[in-house]
């Protein structure tokens, strides 16, 4: 797990190695254990490294092949490397080291970059520069697991694993991307491949650029496929599925150092541990819980350290816990956008607490992420589908469900009138169908599917972006197991039925009562019904039987008491910087209802003051200065 940063010179001059050096630095806390730099004329690399397997200074990079032809930087981990390496070893390849980097170069010299990338079973952000044909190479694994961003000036393509890096180069103006910004107000997410800061792009999940003196060109080497499903029983489901689980998290557990895991209380997570913990002497696992005396309602439940502590006894691990109080957001948030830059998605400062917890006892930490998107763990979401009449219907109805902040009306009194047009955003959530025209929507099957294609191409990419970034502003690289590739190919071709075991429910409930979104939370509980019944042998009853909660602090009436005046002073206040973007009378509307008791807009509040304190770190520079990175830098 890394941090890389690179320039290519498309006019031939020479790259400066002091701006190389100097972006690199940027990015320091993602690799505080090595660092590495290389410039060939037009073309320069950056390297911080977090060093996870083969600690030795032959893995260090950036990493050349034996003839120097080939030079490459890399963020990620191939978990695969090992049979990949054995592959390659018989087709002639000799090895110089034990890492998973050396394997790149060797699939790249001998299968070519695209048959590389469909190989790779892992997570991994890469450059590699081919000296031979002056041609650069940039890829991201499957799902986009490891960042990759692309600005460009007149005579220069500039990528790196964090915004922050362009920072350093003379030429970068931080400017609002008016366009990102009324998309992220809309959806808490990005969906395009833009960002808020105008002229900065992410390269997309499953995909490779290539440039040479022919210019640039994209190819997507793989997506998602949910419709393709395969006539499988119940039974033989689950052992195919008790099997692949197994497979994955063993896989994932090849590292030099120890490796921990994220404990929440929930199903997914508890699978991790419990599969884990007899490959791995004594495991940590970590939790991060809430102080609740002044919280009531729903939120009250939010709390899961008691069923981690339940999970953590069954499997004896070493377990630590972070309790947060309200008044931990006033010295997380500026360091958590910080270090987030791209915004996306709720409330995340808790995930940067626990982070900063397990950086403490390990390099390494599972954590349960896709296992909801894959097996159908949001059953209250699809019941905004299901009855769908056709595509059209289809389409708008579950773009009413991601309008999770504002409405039109909202962004027009946020904005003024809308340069878009009021179709604008809609236009944006259809986009995510890359062939939205041929989109079957005949059975309420297919509307499930088509809603786990969505949410895998837009929650669970942001929920992978907030994981990185969090992890990697203490040095801690986190691991997906439940995006293994075996398990993720078997979970698109598995049915929709042994996902949801309450779908007859669901197709005959009554209509008028689906549009109630808590009784159908109640109603519908039998997600993942495959994925449960696989792990009930290793799973406690109490923690199969727990209803899904997501990992959300209390912000709803810690806003209304402990934070109401850190809420005030922040967005209210006289020295409001984000007014420039945002009309401070549709924002002090808002803050006003919600601290009244009027309306729930705790997803709307956490929003704006992330963007407040964006305004203040990225156009009035005032950052904050960090533990993690006062800490790397010093390293």
């Amino acid at each position: 797990m890394c941090g890389i940063v690179g320039i290519l010179q498309r006019d031939g001059a020479p790259v400066s190695q002091a701006l190389i050096l100097s972006m690199r630095d940027a990015v320091a806390h993602r690799g505080p254990d090595d660092e590495g730099v290389h410039v060939d004329g037009p073309l320069g690399f950056g390297h911080r490294r977090l060093s996870i397997i083969d600690l030795s200074r032959a893995a260090s990079q950036p990493m050349f092949s034996p003839d120097g032809r080939i030079v490459i930087i890399y963020n990620g981990e191939i978990y695969n490397f090992r049979e990949l390496a054995r592959e390659l070893t018989k087709l002639g390849w000799s090895f110089r080291t034990r890492s998973d980097t050396e394997v790149l170069i060797a699939g790249y010299a001998i299968w070519g970059i695209r048959e590389l990338a469909r190989r790779l079973d892992g997570m991994a952000a890469f450059a590699l520069w081919d000296a031979a044909k002056r041609r650069l190479h940039l890829v991201r694994d499957r799902h986009g697991t490891k960042p990759l961003y692309l600005w460009r000036t007149a005579n220069s393509l500039v990528f790196a694993s964090e915004i922050k890096a362009f920072l350093a180069h003379p030429d970068f103006k931080v400017r609002v991307n008016d366009a990102a910004l009324r998309e992220y107000f809309t959806f808490q997410n990005l969906f395009r491949t833009h960002t808020l800061f105008a002229g900065v792009e992410h390269l997309p999940p499953a995909t490779i650029l290539t440039v040479d003196q022919d210019g640039e060109r994209r190819e997507i080497y793989w997506d998602y496929e949910f419709g393709r499903t395969e006539a499988i029983g119940e039974a033989e489901a689950v052992a195919e599925l008790d099997r692949l689980m197994a497979q994955a998290v063993e896989r994932q557990l090849v590292a030099d150092v120890p490796v921990g895991a994220y404990l929440s209380g929930g199903m997914d997570s508890g699978t991790l541990v419990a599969l884990a913990h007899p490959h791995v002497p004594r495991m940590q696992t970590f939790t991060a819980g809430f102080e609740m005396s002044q919280v009531d309602g729903i939120e009250a439940s939010f709390d899961e350290r008691r069923a981690a502590e339940m999970m953590a006894y069954h499997c004896k691990t070493e377990h630590y816990e972070q309790v947060i109080n309200a008044g931990d957001i006033r010295w997380a948030l500026p360091r958590v956008v910080w270090h987030l830059e791209d915004l996306r998605l709720g409330m995340s400062y808790p995930n940067y607490y626990i982070a900063r917890l397990a950086s403490k006892f390990v390099k390494v930490c599972f954590s349960g992420a896709g296992g909801d998107e894959l097996f159908g763990g949001y059953p209250w979401r699809y019941y905004r589908v299901f009855r769908a009449l056709d595509r059209d219907d289809y389409l708008k109805s579950y773009y009413g469900f991601w309008q999770r902040l504002t409405s039109i009306e909202d962004r027009t009194a946020m904005f003024g009138a809308s340069p878009g047009g009021e179709d604008e955003m809609f236009d944006v959530f259809r986009s995510v169908y890359t062939d939205a025209d041929r989109l079957v929507c005949d059975t309420p099957e297919d509307h499930i599917a088509n809603a786990l294609y969505f949410e895998c191409r837009t929650f669970l990419s942001s929920l992978l972006l907030v994981g990185d970034k969090l992890s990697m502003a203490s040095g801690l690289e986190v691991r997906f197991p439940f995006l293994d590739n075996a398990l993720v190919d078997f979970a698109m071709r598995l049915p929709v039925r042994h996902k949801l075991s309450d779908l007859e429910q669901m197709l005959s409930v009554d209509e008028d009562a689906v549009r109630k979104k808590l009784l159908a939370r109640d109603a519908f509980a039998g997600g993942k019904s495959c994925l449960r019944q696989a792990m009930a042998h290793v799973l406690p009853p109490a923690i199969m039987e727990r209803r899904k909660q997501g990992f959300s602090s209390p912000e709803a009436s810690w806003y209304r008491g402990e934070n109401a005046e850190y809420v005030r002073d922040t967005l209210l206040g006289a020295n409001l910087t984000s007014s420039e973007f945002i009309d401070p009378d549709f924002t002090r509307r808002k803050v006003e209802e919600h601290l009244a008791g009027k309306a729930n807009h705790r997803l709307l509040i956490w929003s704006l003051l992330s963007f407040e304190h964006w305004c203040r770190i990225f156009l009035g520079g005032q950052r904050p200065e960090s533990q993690s990175s006062t800490r790397a830098a010093a390293a």
